[in-house]
This record gives structure tokens, C-alpha cells and sequence, in this order.
């Protein structure tokens, strides 16, 4: 079947540039509008749609992402998967700041965010409630594609991580970074739920690249994570991600994705109620 992907880029990870032939769309959907302009395009000929998460002037603060809106209109647009790139902080001493993680599984401690298209007072919405499975949130095809992308482009990467997801948008405390620490996660990012579940319900293959940009606070020395520092990391090391998302691309486009796609779609039918 072919393929659409949406590439949903985060702080200093959403350049138009990587895409040929750029049209820009403005759309609203049932949901409110997308953090900005859906930016269509090709790479290597294969139909993309790029998303600045934060708006291209970085002008929206992670709890105020309307992430429902962001999905179904990259939904209604056709897209069959969605990468994204999340700036996080590493909670491990070996996630060392410009490595890659592809997180398989998530802690949400968000609290201000709309979870679901299945809501029943948004004119337009799905009907009925959905009970969602996420005992594995990310596609797993997808995951083992990037991570065989970054082997073969000798990026440091790690195979797996648990990304903790906090409301934001100020940092951790050092107790609450500590106590991430112990729940086993490898990152704290602002952004990956409710994205992730949201793509889920949405029957969009989702994978996330994140980058970790600094050690959080939990150490006893260095320095303490601080945009000064995150925008540093990500000027130094957004070109991995780049490079990445443009090698990875035409290998998702040559496989063949129905029976995952057909699998995700009966698992969301078979948990309406």
C-alpha cells in the first residue's frame, strides 16, 4: 500500500528544508487548529507532510500543543505513519547529551491534556468511548526501521528507553528527576503523550527519535538542564535527526505495512464501547 508519513519535529527539528517540493496548507478540523501550516512535500519522492509541533516561531508552550488537532489533521491529510523528534532530558549516565533513544513505552504524568478523539461533546468526534490498549504504544516495524537507520549511519543511538512525560513547561525538581530515576526510565520530555495515544486511536504508525539534550538535574556534578544548554545540544546534534529522518523515509516506503496497519485499525474498533 503506499505510504504517507508525517514528520512532526520539535524544538529546532522542524526545517522545511528537508522536504522537496513545499506546498503550505492551513487547515481546522474537529479539534481546533494545528499547531501551524501542514508543509507538504517529498523525500526521494516519497509524500511527506511536515508539522512544527510548537508552531515554526516556537511560540507554544508544551501543555498548550493542541495535539488532537495536530493528528487528525495529519489523519485527514492520508498519513500512514508518523515520526517525530522530542528534545528530552537523560535520566541514565550512559544516555550521554546528543544521543538518540528509540523509546518503546512511556510514564505519563501529564495532567492538562485531552487524551482522546473519543471525548462525546466534540461535534464531529468518534462516537462511543475507547478504551485504548498501550501495552506497546509505538509501532514496533517503524522502530526497528530507524534503528537500523541509525546503524547504518554510525549514530549513537539506544534501542529502547522509557520516556517519562511531564506537564511542563518548567523543568524538574531534583526530587522529581530522582524519582523518575527510580520508576527505571532512561529521559523527562513535555511532549510525547498524549501524541503517541493519540496517534493510536488515530490507526497512524507512530515512532518517536528522542534526543537527549542533558542530564536533567539528578547528578551531583555538571551543569543543570537549562534552555541555554538544551538549544546548544540540539544545534550541535539536530543534523543526526535530520539525516535520519531523510535516510529512513524511502526504507519505510519499501516495505509493506497493511497487515500492521489492518492489525492497529481492529484493535481500536474492538475497544469501543
Amino acid at each position: 500500500m503506499p505510504v504517507k508519513i508525517g514528520i512532526i519535529g520539535g524544538s529546532g527539528l522542524d526545517d522545511p528544508d528537508i522536504l522537496e517540493n513545499r506546498k503550505e496548507e492551513f487547515v481546522e478540523t474537529a479539534f481546533g487548529k494545528p499547531s501551524d501550516a501542514l508543509i507538504h512535500g517529498t523525500i526521494q519522492g516519497i509524500d511527506c507532510i511536515l508539522l512544527a509541533r510548537h508552531g515554526r516561531k516556537h511560540n507554544i508552550s508544551p501543555t498548550n500543543v493542541n495535539y488532537r488537532a495536530n493528528i487528525w489533521a495529519l489523519k485527514e491529510a492520508g498519513c500512514t505513519h508518523i515520526i517525530v523528534s522530542t528534545a528530552s532530558g537523560s535520566l541514565q549516565e550512559e544516555v550521554k547529551p546528543g544521543d538518540l533513544v528509540f523509546v518503546d513505552t512511556f510514564i505519563d504524568r501529564t495532567n492538562k491534556r485531552e487524551q482522546t478523539f473519543y471525548d462525546g461533546k466534540t461535534p464531529g468526534c468518534p462516537k462511543g468511548v475507547l478504551h485504548i490498549p498501550m501495552h506497546e504504544p509505538y509501532s514496533k516495524g517503524l522502530r526497528e526501521v530507524l534503528i537500523e537507520t541509525a546503524k547504518d549511519l554510525n549514530i549513537p543511538f539506544h534501542s529502547s528507553g522509557t520516556v517519562v512525560v511531564i506537564e511542563g513547561p518548567r523543568f524538574s525538581s531534583r526530587a522529581e528527576s530522582n524519582m523518575y530515576r527510580s520508576f527505571g526510565a532512561s529521559l523527562v520530555n513535555m511532549t510525547n503523550v498524549p501524541e503517541v495515544v493519540l496517534a493510536k486511536e488515530a490507526g497512524i504508525l507512530y515512532a518517536a527519535v528522542a534526543m537527549a539534550t542533558d542530564y536533567d538535574c539528578w547528578r551531583d556534578t555538571g551543569e543543570k538542564v537549562s534552555v541555554e544548554n538544551v538549544l546548544q545540544t540540539f544545534r550541535e546534534n539536530a543534523n543526526k535527526v535530520t539525516k535520519l529522518f531523510l535516510a529512513a523515509v524511502p526504507k519505510i516506503a519499501k516495505l509493506e505495512w497493511a497487515d500492521e496497519i489492518d492489525e492497529l485499525k481492529s484493535m481500536v474498533a474492538s475497544a469501543v464501547m
